[in-house]
C-alpha cells in the first residue's frame, strides 16, 4: 500500500476544497485559488476537515498515481496557505540582476542583457544585486520559472560563475596544470 497515498490531508482553517466531476479539485485559501484536474481513476473524498485519496486496484499504474494524486492535492493546500519560494544566487564578476515592474533583467556576461517577464501568478524579487527570490502559490510554476532563470547561465565547476539555487552546492574542479610538451 502506498504510504504517502494513504495519509489523509488535513485542511487548515480558512481553506475550502471542492471536488467536482472528473476529479477537478479546486482549493481556495487566503493566498488565492488553485485548480487542477487529477487522474479520474483515483477516488478523492472530502471527510470533515480531511481529504483522503484511494485507488481502485493494485495495478502498477494505479499504485504510482495514488501517491502522486495525494501529493498534488497537498501541494495545492500548502500553496494557498503558505505559498512557495525559491532563492537563486547570481555569482560572477559583473553578473547582476535588476527588477523593473514585472520585468527581470539579468546581466550575465553576454553582449546583451537577458530580459525575462514574470509569468502569471509568480512574483520575483531581487535582493541586493545577486539574489533573486521567486514566490508564488503554485509549486510547479515557481520551480519551472526558477529553472528557466537558472538556464540562462548555469553554474560552471571551474570558477563557480553562473546562476545557482541557494541550496545547491557546485562541485569545484581544478584547472589544467601547466606541464607543457618537451
Amino acid at each position: 500500500m502506498s504510504r504517502i497515498g494513504r495519509m489523509p490531508i488535513a485542511i487548515p482553517a480558512g481553506v475550502t476544497v471542492d471536488i467536482a466531476e472528473n476529479n477537478k479539485v479546486t482549493v481556495k485559501g487566503p493566498k488565492g485559488t488553485l485548480e487542477r484536474v487529477l487522474p479520474a481513476e483515483m477516488e478523492i473524498k472530502l471527510e470533515g476537515a480531511e481529504v483522503t485519496v484511494s485507488r481502485p486496484n493494485d495495478l502498477k499504474k494505479m499504485k504510482s498515481l495514488h501517491g502522486l494524486t495525494r501529493t498534488l492535492i497537498n501541494n495545492m493546500v500548502v500553496g494557498v496557505t503558505e505559498g512557495y519560494e525559491k532563492k537563486l544566487e547570481v555569482n560572477g564578476v559583473g553578473y547582476r540582476a535588476a527588477k523593473s515592474g514585472k520585468k527581470l533583467t539579468l546581466n550575465l556576461g553576454y553582449s546583451h542583457p537577458v530580459e525575462m517577464q514574470d509569468p502569471e501568478g509568480i512574483e520575483s524579487v531581487v535582493d541586493g544585486q545577486n539574489i533573486i527570490i521567486i514566490k508564488g502559490i503554485d509549486k510547479e510554476k515557481v520551480g519551472q520559472y526558477a529553472a528557466e532563470i537558472r538556464d540562462k547561465r548555469r553554474p560552471e565547476p571551474y570558477k563557480g560563475k553562473g546562476i545557482k539555487y541557494a541550496t545547491e552546492t557546485i562541485r569545484r574542479k581544478e584547472g589544467k596544470t601547466g606541464k607543457g610538451k618537451k
